[in-house]
């Protein structure tokens, strides 16, 4: 049987990294994506990637973190993608929730997609309330010459088609599974099969029925549930399917 692919998990936020993996193996997940936040989590994720079977990792430099950038930094994030296990710069984008200047933030960004472009690695890409400006810095540094994936996708169906326009693919995580969640179905039903990803950012951005809860890499078969059903496929044709795009995207 095909297993699932979870593109966006902060496994280093977890206690015990091997139990979660273990719970996630048990419900048909194999493989996960390790995002960076800091730089303070990159040896965190780095260590995560060489040690737990089917774990990758994309360390980058998140909105949050963008004060913290130097060109020191620039220097060892370089070394940590060359990691045969590396395999995208992540989690990099705009926030307009975050406390950091705008102006840092897009200088930032802007250095993370000529990092990807030098390393040729896809990208990890947070958008919150930024969308426009985020393209426009995306077409100008040649970001469609790596791709990548807008993680935790939940806008419209004419933003997703601007996303997968530039050359982008959407992550889809437990936002669909949610009762009042409007767009993002729609968004699910309509978009080429090709551009779809399976995510669950756990611990955040838990799934239905477990919402209130911490999230799970298990969990992610409830997201992969929901996509089928949107999509009137099979189980393993959502996996088959997403876990393709996954593998092509991270060349896997």
């Amino acid at each position: 049987m095909i297993k699932a692919f979870d593109t966006h998990l902060h496994l280093d936020a977890f206690d015990d990294p091997e139990h979660v993996l273990n719970e996630a193996r048990a419900a048909g997940i194999d493989n996960w994506v390790v995002p960076g936040v800091s730089p303070d989590g990159w040896a965190r994720i780095d260590a995560l990637a060489e040690g737990c079977s089917g774990v990758y990792s994309a360390p980058g430099v998140h909105p949050m973190s963008a004060d913290r950038f130097r060109p020191e930094i620039a220097a060892e994030l370089r070394n940590l993608l060359a990691h045969p296990r590396a395999v995208a710069v992540g989690e990099v984008g705009l926030d307009r929730q975050v406390d950091v200047p705008w102006p840092v933030q897009e200088q930032v960004f802007a250095a993370m997609i000529r990092l990807a472009r030098e390393m040729d690695k896809p990208m990890l890409v947070h958008a919150r309330e930024s969308i426009d400006r985020l393209l426009k810095i995306m077409q100008r540094e040649g970001a469609d010459q790596v791709g990548g994936v807008f993680h935790a996708f939940s806008g419209s169906v004419e933003t997703a088609q601007r996303i997968i326009d530039a050359g982008f693919l959407l992550g889809i995580g437990g936002v669909v599974t949610w009762p009042g969640a409007r767009r993002l179905p729609e968004v699910v039903r309509t978009v080429p099969a090709a551009a779809l990803l399976l995510e669950t950012d756990a611990p955040y951005l838990t799934p239905a029925p477990h919402r209130g809860a911490s999230n799970r890499p298990a969990y992610m078969a409830l997201v992969a549930a929901k996509v089928a059903e949107l999509r009137s496929w099979s189980i393993e044709e959502t996996l088959r399917v997403t876990t393709e795009n996954a593998r092509r995207l991270f060349r896997l």
